[in-house]
């Protein structure tokens, strides 16, 4: 409620200085609280330390002088030092009428060159996407369109780890025992192809494992002396070094699996602005290092690796170069960010979207950047979340325990359509329109039910739960929207100034939630949390239904106040809509 708590600033500044010969023009606003008459509460102690007087009394003077004196306020009530104002009708009338004319309510156009860049997604090229990425996506896309929302230029990119360990566990197993097998040849998506070369090198791996430990050897050993463990490290070395072999097998792999995540980025409707390789930013990171050596910030242990050491900010010393020269992931990091902002100078902000395991490292990178003097360290941000459980456990990608996301995607479209079917909310569609509506309805559930919660806390992932059409659901909202376009359909909106004086409690409280979406905008961006966009678009959905269930919208006596009731429809839907959008969902025309 920004607009209304200015106005009600800017008519109480003149006469608290007129009464008591003190200049204010901030005053503490908050919603009123449910068990009070009232739309807007004035928070009367802050006032307390500039007006020596009694705080139910100042609160009288106020509502006294407000409902004398203003159009606004048609009456008040206080509660020790709350003032809570009844706001008159017409306000939200025209309010409702200014709404109507914006061509995207809510978002704020970017008022300065101000970038932000966020980063989702952050794939390893050994094998497919899974349910844990779908989060990432899903979070880091909508951050990113909510923060645009807001009034800010964002550039949406990704950081690709196509080199690595990881990277060379799949290529060794691909070479020992692929007998020469493709995309094409399989039929299989490129990144799915790989992604079962590395979960047959951790099989293999433990096989191998296991007779070594047969023959007396400790389990760490036998891990480090294993063949295929050996032949993975002298394989990276072997690609570090710029062997052309190495080099033309990952540069094969790579392109199997970028074109697997195409199709994959393609079906959950997300994109990208940029791509970042950590192939190529490991050497800048590995230069800004040599840096830090020489600065004495970094420091070479015998064995030729490379640490620093953070135990005066309470953490402990971290590994940068391991022994063999090769680069680990703070290496990476770094040189990723520094590029980052050499190729986009006027960046003011850095966004990560990477999970709650990582919390330490995001610690160790934003302290060590601040360290090489960059002026830029203060504005980075780790968009934290956490992770999203299944009923059988974690995750394991190396033991092929995940759940894959173009899987899961068809499963939710499946499901959808078997319990649209049911319903009846497919009869008399075509074939193809059924597909559509099903994939719309099933991605729209899944979407929903990841960014609804906040993004610190950990997701139970229940398919079957998420497509209910009743409830706190994508479908219950999709379904809402359906409703009011088949309104629409059958009266257009008219787009005129309504001069209705009365309404009911059921409209205004839609209003009033109407007239908080700006603000919620703000300071979703400000959380970086799509949940409270989600959660708001639910309350105006459950306040939507209460009104259309108990308000006769068509067919009454009064055309100007079917016409007001109509366009009220409207703009919910174009909301609703609106809302949508930042969290990456479609709404359906007819459902």
């Amino acid at each position: 409620m920004y607009s209304l708590a200015k106005k009600i600033s800017e008519i109480l500044t003149p006469f608290i200085k007129e009464t008591f010969d003190v200049s204010i023009s901030q005053f503490d606003f908050q919603s009123t609280r449910k068990e009070f008459e009232g739309d807007i509460t004035l928070v009367t102690f802050s006032l307390l330390k500039f007006i020596n007087t009694n705080p139910a009394k100042l609160s009288n003077q106020m509502g006294e002088f407000l409902k004398t004196r203003s159009a606004l306020v048609s009456d008040f009530n206080v509660v020790k030092g709350f003032l809570n104002l009844s706001i008159k009708d017409r306000y939200y009338v025209d309010a409702l009428n200014l709404i109507s004319k914006a061509k995207y309510y809510g978002h704020r156009k970017p008022y300065s060159n101000k970038t932000i860049l966020i980063e989702y997604s952050s794939p390893n090229t050994n094998k497919p996407l899974h349910l844990g990425h779908i989060r990432n996506n899903l979070l880091g896309y909508s951050v990113a369109k909510i923060i645009e929302a807001s009034g800010n230029k964002v550039i949406k990119t990704q950081i690709i780890n196509d080199r690595g360990i990881h990277i060379c566990k799949s290529m060794v197993a691909w070479k020992k025992f692929g007998s020469g097998e493709t995309p094409k040849s399989t039929g299989l998506k490129g990144d799915k192809l790989v992604g079962n070369y590395y979960v047959r090198f951790d099989q293999e791996l433990k096989k191998e494992i296991k007779i070594l430990m047969n023959k007396g050897m400790s389990e760490e050993k036998a891990k480090d002396k294993a063949p295929l463990m050996i032949e993975a490290q002298t394989m990276l070395m072997a690609w570090e070094a710029g062997d052309n072999k190495v080099l033309d097998l990952w540069g094969k792999m790579n392109n199997w699996v970028y074109d697997g995540f195409k199709t994959t980025y393609s079906n959950l409707g997300v994109s990208f602005d940029s791509n970042y390789y950590e192939s190529k930013t490991y050497l800048l990171g590995k230069e800004l290092i040599d840096q830090g050596l020489n600065q004495s910030i970094f420091y070479k242990k015998e064995d030729g690796s490379v640490w620093i050491d953070l135990t005066e900010q309470g953490l402990d010393e971290k590994l940068l170069i391991r022994s063999d020269g090769t680069a680990v992931y703070m290496t990476q990091d770094l040189g990723t960010a520094f590029q980052r902002f050499k190729d986009n100078p006027t960046m003011e902000g850095m966004v990560y979207t990477v999970g709650n395991e990582q919390d330490y490292h995001f610690k160790v990178l934003f302290i060590i950047l601040k360290k090489l003097g960059f002026s830029w360290a203060g504005s980075l941000h780790h968009l934290s979340y956490g992770m999203v459980a299944l009923p059988q456990g974690k995750m394991k990608s190396r033991e092929g325990t995940v759940v894959d996301a173009d899987d899961l995607m068809n499963e939710m479209t499946d499901t959808a359509a078997l319990l649209s079917k049911e319903l009846g909310k497919l009869e008399g569609m075509s074939k193809e329109a059924k597909k559509g509506l099903s994939q719309i309805i099933g991605l729209g559930a899944l979407k929903y039910f990841i960014l609804k919660v906040d993004p610190k806390k950990t997701i139970l992932f229940d398919p079957k739960s998420s497509i209910d059409f009743a409830g706190n659901t994508g479908p219950f909202i999709q379904y809402t929207y359906a409703r009011i376009q088949s309104i629409l359909r059958s009266k257009a909106v008219t787009h005129e100034n309504h001069k209705i004086e009365s309404l009911s409690s059921k409209e205004k409280d839609i209003l009033k939630q109407l007239l908080i979406y700006p603000e919620t905008i703000q300071q979703a961006a400000k959380q970086y949390s799509p949940a409270l966009i989600a959660n708001y678009i639910y309350d105006l959905v459950k306040l939507f239904n209460s009104f259309y269930q108990n308000i006769s919208i068509l067919g009454g006596k009064d055309l100007d106040l079917e016409s007001f009731r109509i366009s009220l429809c409207n703009e919910v839907g174009n909301v609703i809509r609106s809302g949508a959008d930042l969290l990456g969902i479609s709404m359906p025309e007819r459902m």
